[in-house]
């Protein structure tokens, strides 16, 4: 497959060089590939810092959430790949003050290993240190229980909870708080229309046929749970959106934020029908939905957040 590189060794600095290049609100970390906020207070009137990362691939996530009410700092891997416990340890250096640090981490057994490493290793510093794990895809309910489900695109809004929390001065332990009341109130699912092909390898991960779809993808080009013959778009979603809400047990009348994700691949206007589509299941349901930037009149005492694609 044609990609406009130039060494796949290189594509991951070279890419956040660019993100950082293109907004002035970030800095990229001379040590390790760990996009950090231009500015930063001194190190003790820094509130609690929220990180997140892994591997690159993802985009916008998770560079592209670093920002005032977001996240303090982003670490990257390689494609699809942990990034390592230094790198993850230079980034609280680099962002954590006396307040401590947050770390939301997608549940993949590199990013918990290296993560949790690095979180001792910054209370050994005398940094306080937090670790959320994000398990919401509910493709997988029916093969693993809760706690072994991957943790997919509903991770961004753990961010925004997180980073909201930080922002307003709470302390560790009750951002830490609500970040897994968050996480525990996730619902994603996925499907791919394609394989995904890696740099390094210049091949597709797997073969999908013309007609077919994957359902209940993996974020790293992982096949789905299920092959079924392509849809239309709304016969795409109202599967997704029904599997999500029956596995959440949302009641009619429920409060929900709804996030379309393409995952890098899909284009703004396949995401536009989806979002569609997806809107129209919930209010058919009659579920109440709040949509990233849309205004409310009362903030939800609990979110619930349903994914397409």
């Amino acid at each position: 497959m044609k990609k406009l590189i130039n060494d796949p060794r290189r594509v991951v600095r070279e890419m956040l060089e660019g993100l950082v290049a293109l907004c002035p609100d970030q800095a990229l970390l001379a040590e390790a590939d760990v996009v950090v906020r231009a500015a930063r207070a001194a190190p003790e009137a820094r509130p609690v810092a929220v990180l997140s990362g892994g591997g690159a691939g993802h985009e916008p996530a998770h560079a592209g959430y670093v920002g005032a009410g977001l996240l303090d700092a982003a670490v990257a891997g390689d494609v699809f790949t942990s990034p390592s416990t230094d790198a993850v340890l230079a980034a609280i250096r680099a962002v954590a003050g006396p307040a401590g640090a947050l770390l939301v981490v997608k549940n993949y057994t590199g990013d918990r290993l290296n993560f949790g490493l690095a979180a001792e290793l910054a209370r050994a510093e005398g940094i306080p240190a937090e670790i959320v794990v994000v398990a919401d895809d509910v493709a997988l309910r029916d093969t693993v229980p809760p706690e072994r489900r991957r943790g997919i695109a509903g991770t961004v809004l753990v961010h925004k909870i997180a980073g909201a929390a930080a922002a307003r001065g709470l302390k560790l332990e009750e951002v830490a708080a609500q970040a897994r009341a968050a996480s525990a109130a996730l619902g994603s699912m996925g499907v791919a229309l394609g394989a995904c092909t890696v740099p390094a390898a210049g091949r597709p991960g797997f073969a999908l046929e013309e007609d077919a779809v994957e359902l209940g993808l993996g974020i790293h080009g992982e096949q789905g749970v299920s092959r079924e013959a392509l849809q239309p778009a709304d016969a795409l979603v109202e599967t997704l959106l029904g599997r999500i809400l029956a596995d959440l047990g949302t009641e009619p009348g429920a409060r929900v934020v709804l996030l379309v994700n393409g995952l890098g691949g899909t284009p703004p206007m396949e995401l536009a029908i989806v979002a569609r589509a997806a809107l129209a299941g919930l209010r058919a349901r009659g579920r109440w939905w709040s949509a990233p930037g849309a205004a409310t009149t009362s903030p939800p005492s609990r979110c619930r957040a349903a994914r397409s694609p």
